[in-house]
C-alpha cells in the first residue's frame, strides 16, 4: 500500500469503531501517530505508529472481531500489505506489535489487568500471555523493543476525543519512509 492508498483507506473506512473503546480506526491511529511524535520518536517509529492497525481495515471484517472469537492476524496483514512499500523500521514493529502485547503480558504483571477490553479479548484469541521462553526469544528479535514502545502508545491512544494533527499531516512522514520508486522494490 502506497501512502496514497493508506490516506484514501482511511478517508473510506476510518469511521469504522472499536467496539467499546470510544474510539474509531482513524482516530486511534492519529493519536497513537501523536503520542509517538510527543515522545520524540523517529519518522519510521511514528509512522508505524499511526499505521499499525491498518490490517483491521484492509482485512474487512468490521468492528472488533473479537467479539466473534476471530483473531484477525492484522499485524501480518499489514506487514504483508506495507512491505512492499515502506522501509523495514516502518513494517517490522507493526509485524511485531502483537506479539509484544504477549510480551508486556508476560513479563509486567500489572500490564495485563490494564488491557482495554478489546485487547483483552484479542490477547486471549492471539495465544495469550509469551511463556518466559518465548518471552526472552521475543525481546533478542531485532525490532522487538521498537514494537514494545509502538505497542505502549497504542495502549494510550484510546482517549475519547482527543485533540490530534490530522492524517495529512502525517503524509510527508509516510513518504520519507516509503521505498524509493527506484530501488527496485
Amino acid at each position: 500500500m502506497t501512502p496514497d492508498e493508506i490516506v484514501e483507506l482511511y478517508l473510506e473506512h476510518g469511521h469504522i469503531a472499536y467496539e467499546g473503546e470510544g474510539v474509531t480506526q482513524l482516530e486511534h491511529a492519529l493519536q497513537c501517530g501523536q503520542l509517538a511524535i510527543s515522545a520524540g520518536a523517529s519518522d519510521a517509529q511514528i509512522v508505524a505508529s499511526l499505521l499499525h492497525d491498518i490490517g483491521h481495515l484492509v482485512n474487512r471484517l468490521g468492528a472488533s472481531p473479537s467479539l466473534r472469537g476471530l483473531n484477525d492476524t492484522h499485524e501480518a496483514v499489514a506487514a504483508r500489505v506495507l512491505a512492499p512499500h515502506f522501509i523495514e523500521a516502518v513494517v517490522e514493529p507493526i509485524r511485531l506489535h502483537v506479539d509484544a502485547k504477549r510480551y508486556l503480558c508476560r513479563v509486567e504483571p500489572a500490564y495485563q489487568g490494564a488491557l482495554s477490553p478489546d485487547s483483552t479479548r484479542s490477547l486471549e484469541l492471539q495465544g495469550g500471555p509469551l511463556d518466559a521462553a518465548a518471552a526472552a526469544d521475543f525481546i533478542a528479535r531485532p525490532w522487538a523493543a521498537e514494537a514494545v514502545r509502538l505497542r505502549r502508545w497504542d495502549d494510550g491512544a484510546k482517549r475519547r476525543a482527543a485533540t490530534v494533527p490530522g492524517l495529512a499531516e502525517f503524509i510527508p512522514l509516510m513518504k520519507s519512509c516509503a521505498h524509493s520508486p527506484h530501488s527496485g522494490r
